[in-house]
């Protein structure tokens, strides 16, 4: 999804900390970088001082929402026909698997002659098409910490120089639209181009909390076109196709949680989502049946004991739990149910997986699971629902 890593109208909103700079990150000596609303603001920085003074600055300094001032070295500026200046920034996302990594934000600013200031988004800018984002619909992808960093800076470089004039500001990314397709922003209706992000400034590296920020706004947006009553869940893309098949609902009700099984499931319940479906294969729904609700192989490894109990109470002879024992992997232990023909057990794996998801969140969503094979064959379900 970027949220700058995974940028779903959410290029990456990570929560900073009081005094949390670019530089060698506390965590695995991983560099923090900066979103690009922190870079959007230095560009306008730039180019409002180079409107004001003729002279392009080298370096600008802005102050980050979360009270820190940081630098940044000023990448072009550029005087137009019409009296407008462009400047721009380079994105160092730090040690991010950023999207918006090495980006160029360009900020275009020019005088009005009423006054106020007009922000908006040009080439490489994402336009908001959904409701859901806390955008208005036909807007730019400019969220709102973003556009009051914007805003400051100008009536700020105003009030320093005297000036009363009102002013247009125009940002860009000249490969925004190619890096937006490496994206969710277009599912969430987020179309033409990146999104102009960030709470903090800082981007921290390897951010769950962007992730997160990411679901979280694809269920903003899903039940903001309506689907409040079913909200499908997936382990990935993968799933998500295999699910598509069987359970059939309008675009946005698709949402990939990823390993973050009990944060989507609270965040429906929270926002009164009715009915989810939990789609996956069956390592992941193993292990949410055994009440681990974050499902990332690093940090929960398929309990193949847990598996091989249920393999036993499915009537799995002695010799048959040895070798799920002994399994190399889930898909492993798939192969060795499919081969001695004990297709139970994913019915009972979706019904432990079903049956903890919904104490989880205390009953306030009713949780259908689905299991699929690897080639998109239904395995497993437990629900109310006929998806087979």
């Amino acid at each position: 999804m970027t949220v700058d890593n995974i940028d779903t109208c959410s290029n990456t909103s990570p929560s900073g900390q009081a005094e949390a700079l670019p530089g060698r990150g506390k965590k695995r000596g991983l560099r923090t970088g900066y979103t690009t609303g922190a870079c959007a603001t230095a560009a306008t920085r730039a180019a409002m001082l180079a409107l004001c003074d003729g002279q392009v600055p080298s370096t600008v300094t802005i102050t980050l929402p979360i009270g820190s001032r940081a630098s940044f070295v000023v990448h072009s500026c550029e005087y137009h026909a019409d009296g407008s200046v462009t400047a721009s920034v380079i994105k160092d996302a730090g040690d991010d698997p950023d999207v918006t990594h090495g980006a160029e934000l360009c900020s275009t600013v020019s005088w009005l002659t009423d006054p106020g200031i007009q922000l908006d988004g040009g080439v490489g800018v994402g336009r908001v098409t959904k409701p859901g984002l806390g955008l208005e619909v036909g807007s730019a992808a400019i969220n709102q910490v973003p556009r009051a960093m914007i805003e400051g800076v100008v009536r700020e470089v105003l009030a320093e120089r005297g000036e009363m004039c009102g002013v247009s500001v125009i940002l860009s990314v000249p490969d925004g639209l190619e890096r937006s397709r490496k994206t969710l922003n277009a599912r969430l209706g987020v179309i033409g181009g990146i999104s102009i992000l960030g709470t903090t400034g800082i981007v921290k590296p390897y951010s769950t909390a962007a992730y997160k920020a990411s679901i979280s706004k694809a269920i903003d947006v899903a039940i903001a076109c309506g689907c409040q009553e079913h909200i499908l869940l997936t382990t990935g893309s993968r799933s998500e196709k295999f699910g598509r098949r069987y359970v059939i609902l309008p675009e946005e009700a698709y949402v990939q949680m990823g390993e973050f099984t009990g944060y989507a499931l609270r965040d429906c319940a929270a926002k009164g989502v009715r009915c989810v479906t939990l789609v996956g294969m069956v390592g992941k729904l193993s292990k949410i049946g055994d009440g681990r609700m974050q499902t990332h192989v690093a940090g929960a490894a398929v309990d193949l004991q847990s598996m091989a109990e249920v393999a036993r109470s499915c009537g799995a002879s002695a010799e048959i739990v040895t070798q799920v024992l002994q399994a190399n992997t889930a898909r492993h232990f798939q192969e060795l149910m499919l081969e001695h023909n004990i297709h139970d057990v994913f019915d009972v794996i979706c019904q432990r997986a079903r049956h903890v998801s919904q104490i989880y969140v205390n009953n306030k969503l009713d949780v259908d699971v689905l299991m699929c094979d690897f080639d998109g064959s239904i395995l497993g379900y437990a629900g109310e629902r006929d998806v087979r």
